[in-house]
């Protein structure tokens, strides 16, 4: 079912988790986040199907 849902990230600049809330209704999403650990730009690709994650792509901004 499509929601929101709470996904983890692994930041490209430290390493560590962190989470971030996404709306799966999209096919994909493509954004610029900041880690909440290090503060440095995240670019995101998200993609979904059916409303679930199917892939994560974080790369440094």
């Amino acid at each position: 079912m499509d929601g929101v849902d709470d996904v983890e990230v692994e930041c490209p600049h430290c390493g560590e988790l962190f989470g971030i809330l996404v709306d799966t209704g999209f096919g994909s999403v493509e954004m610029i986040e900041d880690c909440s650990v290090c503060c440095h730009p995240i670019q995101l690709t998200l993609r979904f199907e059916g409303g679930e994650l199917i892939s994560i792509d974080a790369r440094a901004a």
